[in-house]
């Protein structure tokens, strides 16, 4: 199995079972510059880099800049997705983001890791886990996602919060680290003033 077979599986893995080319995240770092440096209105520009970068991807996605990931190809975003200022995917691993997917600014999705003894972190052993936001999930602003974990669909992640662990479907989470703090009921529903 080749580097990129061993990133692109759905399992957690040691980095140091291979050696990295520089290439591919040379080529993801031009198209997060390229991206980064469109004019708001240029939408067709945007789709037509996102295409180029990201594994998959489609018109009804925005991404705001400034936008940076590890390499794209890990990224695979499902329907409607809106990534908002200053996201930062580190995907060693693929990140699978599902329908109707709201994600704030600041919010960081690390699949990346570093070993916890430092003479393995000196000699550049990590590690890399996917990540899955299903369908319906809003992270809050400046919310830090980390390898190995799952969103369920339709929770919370509330502002600020390190997820570490899976979080179930239907919840409101908040924290770091990121604990359930209650399910979401009907009466979380707003009433629209009519005007």
């Amino acid at each position: 199995m080749d580097y990129l077979e061993l990133m692109k599986k759905n399992k957690p893995y040691a980095t140091c079972d291979f050696d990295m080319p520089n290439h591919l995240q040379i080529n993801s770092k031009k198209l997060c510059f390229e991206y980064n440096h469109t004019a708001p209105d240029e939408v067709n520009k945007r789709n037509e880099i996102l295409s180029k970068l990201l594994g998959t991807s489609n018109e009804f996605a925005i991404i705001e800049p400034s936008f940076h990931c590890d390499y794209g190809f890990n990224i695979h975003l499902h329907g409607f997705v809106l990534v908002n200022y200053n996201c930062v995917i580190l995907d060693t691993s693929p990140v699978n983001i599902g329908a109707n997917v709201f994600i704030a600014p600041g919010v960081c999705l690390a699949c990346a890791g570093h070993a916890i003894l430092p003479e393995q972190r000196a000699e550049a052993i990590g590690t890399s886990a996917p990540i899955t936001i299903e369908e319906d999930v809003w992270i809050g602003a400046n919310a830090t996602v980390l390898g190995g974990v799952t969103i369920g669909k339709g929770s919370i992640i509330g502002a600020g919060s390190v997820v570490t662990k899976d979080i179930p479907p239907g919840v409101i989470a908040v924290g770091s680290p990121c604990k359930v703090m209650r399910k979401i009921t009907d009466d979380d529903r707003i009433t629209p003033i009519k005007l």
